[in-house]
């Protein structure tokens, strides 16, 4: 190929990140020219309202994607998914996803409490969050998150979900416990979608769909249009993140006295997510390898390099699919296994994405001052993992379901910014451990099925014989 062809190619392959770079970079410089040019009082909260209006609409568009896209996505990949004719080969590609993001998140979740990244800048204050600091215990945090994974109303779940109201007695004390304090007889809900219950609902309808067999398909394929249709969407909306991008950073750069101060938070909270994906890639995944094959995963590792910086550079574990399923094949593993377990891994599991999700949340919080309960903490958790299964796996899709994780913590849409300046970068390293811990799945899978693939070897090959004797009959009559 010619080298300027080569180049053209990299340009348009790279072009979405070029341009949210200079999205921030030209948001940056619009921010500080605006800041040197305010009077001595500053710039008021609606002219700062004025210039991130349009980073509102920007990040409006994201939300109103997150149910169609995570329901249809989740409801698709599962109703997919024929249990009753993989049998065990199925199961332990689900057991396998479950745990190793599970992992990510429990990973990220230790690291972000021990590391705390966002304490090293100022705290932002903010009237917004002022809910988020409701009168509430770890118990009833706990006990929300599983009525919500319960909902009484589907509808209602969409635009809502249960919180318990404590309110404080009349003639309570600075003593008084908060366990002590009157729960509200109504049925109390926070604004914001149940996503958890929305996924678990997805979850059942999926397998219930598998279930149908060929009764089901026509209800699987309209899922599968819905969830294709709305990753274009999605992909259209993106392509609007670097207008979206430039108008909410010079609006927080206003909006932000300490601003040397997130600078340090933001490169620790850098720091974090990707010493999470070296620790989880190179540490966690090695060692699931290790125990589940009895051999070291370095060598397959490195048959993978093409894989990896194909994911690097796309950004999209999607786009990788092709790659990672002849990279499969160059390695010898069972075409039967890899083309099963590679493409539901790039469906739901987004091992990068989840741990990613649940540290950035967390540092928000950090940055925002707001004490994080075990409940709360386990509510993000949860979500985190949900929000990896229905994540697109196109670039910088994780800003889609990153929306509704600061939900569970009660914080604003717009505390994204705090994170948009480093996120096209960390995409790419997170979609990396995304794709790589796909092609482990397969590798592991076969390893570990073989005694089911022989098995159906031997039916195969007894079927054909069986029928080629009645071939050969019929031919002798």
């Amino acid at each position: 190929m010619p080298k300027a062809k080569r180049w053209k190619n990299c340009m348009s392959e790279n072009l979405l990140v070029m341009l949210t770079v200079g999205g921030v970079v030209f948001g940056t410089i619009v921010g500080f020219a605006l800041k040197a040019a305010a009077d001595q009082d500053g710039w008021s909260k609606r002219e700062i309202m004025y210039i991130r209006f349009p980073g509102d609409l920007f990040l409006s568009m994201l939300k109103s994607l997150i149910l169609p896209l995570i329901v249809a996505s989740i409801i698709s990949a599962i109703g997919s998914l024929d249990l009753s004719l993989s049998g065990k080969i199925g199961r332990r590609a689900i057991y396998y996803y479950a745990t190793t993001t599970i992992s990510a998140v429990i990973l990220g979740v230790i690291l972000v409490t021990t590391i705390q990244p966002g304490l090293h800048g100022q705290p932002i204050a903010d009237d917004k969050i002022q809910k988020a600091t409701r009168n509430t215990t770890t118990v009833d945090t706990l006990l929300d998150l599983v009525r919500n994974i319960f909902p009484r109303n589907l509808v209602e779940a969409c635009v809502a979900q249960y919180r318990t109201d404590l309110k404080v007695p009349i003639n309570a004390t600075n003593e008084t416990s908060k366990y002590d304090f009157d729960i509200s007889s109504s049925y109390p809900y926070g604004e914001g979608s149940n996503i958890v219950g929305l996924v678990v609902f997805g979850i059942i309808f999926g397998i219930t769909i598998g279930k149908m067999g060929e009764s089901g398909k026509p209800l699987l394929s309209f899922f599968d249009a819905l969830s294709e249709a709305m990753m274009i969407i999605t992909s259209w909306v993106i392509w609007l993140s670097p207008l979206g991008v430039t108008f909410l950073v010079a609006s927080q750069i206003l909006d932000v006295n300490d601003f040397a101060g997130l600078i340090r938070s933001m490169g620790m909270y850098f720091m974090t997510v990707l010493l999470g994906l070296l620790l989880h890639g190179f540490g966690t995944l090695s060692l699931i390898y290790f125990v589940c094959t009895k051999e070291l995963p370095f060598k397959a590792i490195g048959k993978m390099s093409q894989v990896m910086f194909t994911a690097f550079g796309t950004a999209s574990s999607s786009a990788t699919l092709p790659i990672t399923l002849q990279c499969m094949d160059s390695m010898g593993v069972d075409s039967r296994i890899s083309r099963f377990v590679v493409p539901i891994g790039a469906t739901i599991n987004m091992d990068g994405t989840a741990l990613y999700e649940a540290v950035a949340a967390i540092y928000i919080a950090q940055l925002r001052g707001i004490p994080m309960s075990l409940g709360k903490v386990v509510g993000v958790s949860i979500t985190a993992t949900a929000a990896s299964i229905g994540a697109a796996g196109i670039p910088q899709a994780g800003l889609v379901t990153m929306v509704m994780v600061l939900d569970t913590v009660g914080l604003p849409a717009n505390d994204v910014v705090n994170i948009l300046a480093v996120d096209w970068l960390l995409d790419r390293f997170r979609t990396t451990v995304n794709v790589m811990c796909d092609a482990l799945a397969a590798i592991i899978v076969e390893k570990m099925s073989k005694g089911e693939l022989e098995s159906a070897d031997v039916a195969d090959g007894l079927q054909e014989a069986t029928e080629l004797a009645h071939l050969r009959k019929g031919d002798e009559c």
